[in-house]
This record gives structure tokens, sequence and C-alpha cells, in this order.
């Protein structure tokens, strides 16, 4: 018989700065997504705007994480609705929203600790 063992990517951010991200070698200059499989989304929009909606995440959906770390900007302008908090607590998903710098931390600390860990990342204001 013969097991196929699901490897999670551990992907780490090392560096933040208004409007920019690098995640291992590579630079993002727009709101991105980090799957807790490895996937990076760029250029992640959102249906309205600096809201955030439960539609907005379901690709985080597609590979469930233990946590979800949400950065909502460099002055946390970007808003999330209850019905993500909602979506997520009726998958038993843990959700950290912060600031982004403050993301960057938590979504760090979390791949060190071994969670299953995904995030979204709004990069600017």
């Amino acid at each position: 018989m013969v097991h196929e063992a699901v490897v999670m990517m551990k992907l780490k951010i090392n560096g933040y700065s208004f409007g920019r991200m690098i995640v291992g070698e590579r630079e993002f200059t727009s709101d991105l997504i980090l799957h807790s499989d490895g996937r990076i989304q760029d250029n992640w929009r959102r249906s309205k705007g600096h809201n955030l909606l439960p539609d907005d995440i379901t690709t985080v959906l597609d590979v469930l994480p233990e946590k979800l770390v949400i950065g909502t900007g460099a002055n946390g302008m970007m808003k999330v609705s209850e019905g993500v908090l909602e979506l997520c607590n009726s998958r038993c998903i843990e959700v950290e929203v912060c600031h982004t710098a403050d993301a960057v931390t938590g979504f760090n600390e979390a791949v060190e600790a071994g969670i299953v860990v995904a995030g979204c990342f709004h990069l600017t204001c």
C-alpha cells in the first residue's frame, strides 16, 4: 500500500515595506495571498476595494489552513467583514487580523511553529 504525504510548503516573508513584500527571494508590489500549500496569488483584488468579504478568500479555502493571518495594510485601511470571521470560524480556522507589518511577524511565527498557515496581505494603506 502506497501512502501519499501532503507536504505543505513553508513560505517565509523576508521583508515588508509600504507597497512591497519579499517572499523567499521574490518581490511583490501588489496585494497577495500566501496559500497554505505554498502557492502565491499576487495582484489579489477584493470585490469591494478596502473591504474583505467571504468571496474574496474562497481560494484560501482550497487547502484549509489551521490559521489565516490577514494584514489590513500599513495603516489598517482594509476592513474585514464579520462574514469572513464567521466563515473561518465555521471551518475551525484561527484568524489573526492586524496591520500588515504585524501580520508578517504573525505569519512567520506560525510558519516557524509548524502551523499550517495562509496569509492575505494588503500592502499599501
